[in-house]
């Protein structure tokens, strides 16, 4: 695809200075910029750049004053930044507007869809399946009986949707997640053999959340497992069965939530952070990388450590934990000391 300068500028109700008729198709750093790319500048310590840059396009703040010969066009707008993210918003919608059905794939009869359907090769529709408007689900995806998908939704290639499974709309479930698995319960018998719980939930996801590649989230035993409104989740995290994680919560990399663990709204969790089942993390609760949490956790706090302390109280303890050597030498001095004057 192919973009003039004017027409960057009419989406983004800039202005052009330079040729308006220049053409880009592809995107790049302004450092790395070569003929037919589109570039930003945004941060002051790349400005050198702009005088170097073999981009055909630049965008720019309507600040920006050239101090020397430029051979980019520039678009000048309000906010260099957030205008090429809208531009990259705008670039994905374009390319990702498919639509249609791709052979082969299957979709059972009983299900139904709305306008826009894309569906790619290789791909399964099960009984019953709702599937609203704007809907694309890419290649070698799975939907299973009696799920119901809203409107503008995408599934990636190799994503697996289970059973029963609920999602809003304008969700993004990125390749190989796996929502609706079984829930992870075992009950030992009187030989000491672990028998499978069946797990009769479902798995409901609000509209506008996002699931990270290779990111699973289990069915609840009964009810289900809950991901509210406007929740991204990175790739290869663990929810498990009757999980409830609330509104506009982000969770970083590799992090494991045992069953039945209640979060909160607004929350930020780090990378590799593991959580205890049966536990209430209030509101507002940062929780740093690599953190354990087994205990309940009240609104707004910061915690740190593994088990987690509050923040501030991990950073003074860490001043002691890296200079135990010194401090245990200090304490063998003095009682030596202590022992030669006795």
């Amino acid at each position: 695809m192919k973009f003039t300068a004017s027409q960057i500028a009419g989406i983004l109700e800039g202005d052009v200075v330079g040729n308006p008729d220049v053409e880009v198709s592809k995107l790049a750093k302004i450092e790395e910029g070569i003929e037919g790319s589109l570039t930003f500048l945004a941060n002051p310590k790349y400005t050198s750049y702009i005088y170097s840059t073999k981009a055909s396009i630049t965008i720019v703040g309507k600040d920006f004053e050239a101090e020397n010969d430029i051979a980019t066009t520039l678009i000048k707008v309000d906010d260099a930044y957030k205008s090429f993210s809208k531009l990259l918003e705008y670039y994905n919608q374009v390319k990702m507007n498919k639509t249609g059905i791709e052979e082969p794939s299957f979709v059972s009869e009983s299900a139904s869809y709305g306008e826009n359907l894309y569906l790619g090769a290789f791909s399964y529709i099960g009984e019953n399946v709702v599937l609203g408007s704007n809907v694309k689900i890419y290649p070698n995806s799975y939907i299973g009986d009696n799920v119901a998908i809203g409107n503008d939704v995408v599934v990636f290639s190799g994503a697996k949707i289970y059973s029963e499974s609920v999602i809003g709309n304008n969700c993004v479930i990125n390749s190989g997640a796996i929502i609706g698995a079984d829930g992870f319960g075992f009950a030992p018998n009187e030989k000491g053999e672990y028998q499978k719980v069946p797990q009769t939930g479902n798995v409901i996801l609000e509209d506008y959340v996002d699931i990270g590649a290779a990111t699973t989230i289990d069915r609840a035993t009964l009810g289900s497992t809950v991901i509210r409104r406007g929740v991204k989740l990175d790739n290869q995290i663990q929810i498990a069965h009757n999980v409830e994680i609330g509104k506009n919560t982000v969770i970083a990399a590799q992090t494991g939530i045992a069953g039945s663990t209640k979060i909160g709204e607004n929350c930020q969790i780090g990378g590799q952070v593991g959580i205890v089942g049966h536990i209430i993390i209030g509101d507002n609760v940062k929780i740093q990388a690599q953190s354990g949490i087994g205990r309940n956790v009240k609104d707004n706090e910061v915690l740190q450590g593994s088990p987690a302390l509050a923040y501030s109280d991990y950073n003074k303890s860490y001043v002691y934990f890296k200079n135990l050597p010194k401090i245990v030498k200090n304490i063998s001095d003095i009682e030596k000391k202590v022992k030669e004057n006795d």
